[in-house]
């Protein structure tokens, strides 16, 4: 931030926190601004992931933050900060803490649970979430080919997923297969190195390059039964935990728009053209208004939406309007994602030529910004989710 001018969050949602957590989210800036800002660039024209930082990341003791007894508007704005500073390691973080993690939290055993969750939360160990498929992503719920039959006290599990974060290094993954018995989706914690389990890194992409999403192939994988979650019997029980990660995706659009305007806003005060700042010109400031105004309307909804999680975690239930439902978590996800949008494009604009090279920062934010509008349901998905919840009528086929 500029010395002297007000922060991004215009309107002040942080001081929503209680005093413990505001001061653990300025221990994670602080974290941020010394062990990845600097870097994380250079990470992403490389491609590579800075593995090296994990046990630094461990050592904030933030895995899964509301289970720890954090609220979730400070969760949220855990990940709005990650994605400030990375969006790559805000992804990390939250295919491994908030998918993997909070599912052994939700659905696993006891035993399963004193083998894989303090080394998962402490990051000795780092696990993945294997859904999509090659053939199958929006419609992966009903379309699911990945199989597992069952055989004595093990499982064989067949077939591919595609995109899978962390999917190149990762120790575990929450891995999604259709029984071939009754046709129902199970999981089960995968040990990715297995016989029979193939693991080829997708290259060549524009956004999120730090990720290490990979293709997984799986032939004749076999599995115990004591791997299985035991929690999960069909694709529905694993509503609440795809609406959380749905949820923070909208908080990473918030933290997408909140690099983009610090970013904009530095070069428009310290580039001079005609003799003067870019500040100095209307244009550039009509355009950084609007950028302030989309992420102040985004803080605003995800505040929102935190506090409905946070009423459906203390208060009653099956009261109306208590917990945020999916389709509240849909519209949160799309609308933010597309103010989001419209922001980095500004932003882009505002830094000229610059804006398109890494160098100046904003070419990485403007592009990572893509992935963020497409995952964890696209735009259009989401949207139509939302359109059957005001209408009581599917347009999804």
């Amino acid at each position: 931030m500029e010395s002297g001018l007000p922060s991004a969050d215009f309107y002040g949602f942080e001081s929503l926190l209680s005093d413990v957590e505001r001061a653990k989210l300025r221990d994670v800036r602080d974290f941020l601004a010394k062990e990845v800002a600097p870097y994380a660039t250079d990470w992403w024209n490389r491609a590579e992931f800075p593995l090296e930082v994990l046990p630094k990341l461990a050592s904030l003791n933030l895995s899964t933050p509301v289970q720890q007894g954090y609220s979730y508007l400070f969760s949220g704005m855990v990940i709005a900060e990650l994605t400030r500073a990375d969006t790559s390691l805000a992804t990390f973080f939250m295919v491994h803490h908030d998918l993997f993690v909070e599912a052994l939290h939700e659905f696993g055993t006891e035993e399963q649970k004193s083998r894989l969750l303090d080394d998962a939360m402490d990051l000795t160990i780092t696990g993945a979430f294997a859904l999509t498929e090659p053939l199958h992503g929006s419609d992966v719920a009903g379309g699911m080919a990945t199989t597992a039959t069952r055989d004595g006290d093990t499982w064989i599990l067949n077939g591919a997923k595609r995109w899978i974060g962390n999917g190149t290094f990762c120790d575990y993954m929450l891995l999604w297969a259709r029984d071939t018995a009754d046709g129902a989706v199970r999981g089960f914690i995968l040990d990715a190195t297995l016989p029979g389990v193939t693991r080829t890194a997708i290259e060549n992409k524009i956004a999120l390059r730090t990720v290490q999403n990979a293709d997984i192939l799986l032939d004749n994988v076999r599995v115990s039964e004591t791997d299985r979650f035991a929690g999960i019997n069909s694709f529905t029980d694993t509503k609440h935990l795809l609406r959380g990660s749905r949820i923070l995706v909208g908080w990473q659009a918030v933290g997408q728009q909140l690099a983009a305007f610090d970013a904009a806003r530095a070069y428009a005060v310290e580039r001079q053209q005609f003799g003067r700042p870019l500040a100095g010109f209307q244009l550039i400031q009509q355009q950084l208004v609007r950028m302030l105004g989309n992420t102040t309307a985004s803080l605003g909804m995800m505040a929102r939406v935190a506090q409905l999680q946070q009423d459906e975690h203390l208060g009653p239930q099956g009261l109306p309007h208590s917990g945020a439902d999916m389709a509240q978590a849909a519209l949160a996800k799309s609308y933010t994602s597309s103010l989001m949008r419209e922001t980095v494009a500004l932003g882009r604009s505002i830094f000229g030529g610059n804006g398109i090279v890494t160098d100046f920062g904003m070419a990485k934010i403007f592009a990572d910004a893509e992935a963020i509008f497409t995952y964890e349901g696209s735009f259009e998905i989401n949207t139509l989710i939302v359109g059957r919840a005001v209408t009581g009528v599917s347009a999804i086929l």
